[in-house]
């Protein structure tokens, strides 16, 4: 089993920021693309970001200069730094991961969600 467990939601003023972190663990034989997708109440999930085990990440253009999104290959584990918070980014985000487990066979996995609230 393959779990991926977030972190780091949670109220902020609008220009402020919040970093979100969501780690991997359980039957891990590889990782390829982690990233992140949001949903707001009654819209369907967008993705924000993703990022391969290299190369450039890709970004949603709704964030583009304001989110970054990285990796730390070694822990299993996406980061999504959040700068100049708008309230339309309130949302409930969700990280996303395509796994190899021992069978050596991808799978994609989705976290709980943590919910993201910024107020004007």
């Amino acid at each position: 089993q393959v779990q991926l467990v977030e972190s780091g939601g949670g109220l902020v003023q609008a220009g402020g920021s919040l970093r979100l972190s969501c780690a991997a663990s359980g039957s891990i034989f590889s990782i390829n693309t982690m990233g992140w997708y949001r949903q707001a109440p009654g819209k369907q999930r967008k993705m924000v970001a993703a990022k391969g085990k290299g190369g450039s990440p890709t970004y949603a253009d709704f964030v583009k200069g304001r989110f970054t999104i990285s990796r730390d290959n070694a822990k299993n584990t996406v980061y999504l730094q959040m700068n100049s918070l708008k309230p339309e980014d309130t949302a409930v985000y969700y990280c996303n991961a395509q796994i190899a487990n021992f069978d050596q066979i991808l799978r994609t996995y989705w976290g709980q969600g943590t919910q993201v609230t910024v107020s004007s």
